[in-house]
């Protein structure tokens, strides 16, 4: 064998380029062939013709019903929690920044029993609720409770991080011509960091559209009620009709991809304005 150092520079270059081109496209194929490997499945007719399916129809809408309501919510009460949580010093900041990014490493399961323990009918807090006639658990609200929990941080992660990076000077000139903290941080603070924070609600529905082990333990799977997407590909999978299963993976993998362009758009933008 020839020494490396015998070799010419331009042979080791292009050794080089075929290791990182082998590298690239194993690694690349390895995620990329289960996700085609579903659409050569499904024929477009098929497709298509079980997307009338009265299971699939009944978990597109359900999931988007309550992926949007989620989604309002963390945005509602997550940009103003954001805003002040970076603003603000306070005892026990360390600790609040560390539970609000438990979700992200949370096994899905574990905070769907968390959740059950918490909120269901005989849970801490769910007995009392379920006294007063309002039961949480296995219902449409336990499936956007389960959906803001192990989505928000992704929400609330981008929003302080955009309020920690935006520059000072442009808050204090405002307050300083008048307008109180609140005007400051709608004409402001919440244009200057629109592009980020609309990436952050894409990655958010995403991460909630595409939620399963919570709410299977939280909210059960009940068809019409809380069957979502991801639940009626486990049933449809498990089950006979793996058509339902096939299709509304296919979905989910076509919603997701357009949700990581949107993300890859807004980014470029912002970048580019930059």
């Amino acid at each position: 064998m020839i020494p490396r150092r015998f070799l010419p520079k331009n042979y080791r270059r292009s050794l080089t380029y075929l290791a990182a081109g082998i590298l690239i496209a194993a690694v690349t194929l390895y995620l990329v062939l289960p996700i085609v490997a579903l659409f050569l499945r499904m024929t477009p007719d098929l497709f298509f013709a079980t997307l009338h399916d009265p299971d699939v129809a009944s978990a597109l809408w359900l999931s988007l019903f309550t992926t949007g309501i989620s989604l309002t919510v963390v945005i509602l009460v997550g940009t103003p929690f954001a805003y002040f949580h970076s603003k603000y010093s306070y005892l026990g900041k360390v600790v609040v920044d560390t539970l609000i990014d438990l979700p992200l490493v949370l096994p899905p399961a574990v905070a769907g029993v968390a959740l059950l323990v918490l909120y269901g009918r005989i849970g801490i807090l769910g007995r009392y609720f379920n006294m007063l006639g309002i039961p949480i658990a296995f219902t449409t609200l336990a499936v956007i409770m389960a959906q803001i929990f192990v989505a928000s941080p992704f929400y609330l992660r981008q929003a302080k991080s955009l309020f920690e990076q935006l520059d000072p000077a442009y808050e204090q000139t405002s307050r300083t011509l008048g307008a109180s903290s609140l005007r400051t941080l709608i004409q402001v603070t919440l244009p200057m960091t629109a592009t980020g924070l609309v990436s952050g609600a894409v990655m958010t529905f995403g991460r909630a559209l595409g939620e399963f082990g919570a709410t299977i333990m939280f909210a059960g799977n009940l068809p019409g009620v809380t069957q979502t997407m991801p639940l009626a590909v486990y049933v449809g999978m498990e089950g006979s009709n793996i058509n339902v299963g096939l299709t509304i993976s296919i979905m989910l993998v076509i919603i997701s991809f357009a949700i990581m362009i949107a993300v890859r758009l807004i980014q470029n933008r912002e970048a580019d304005r930059a």
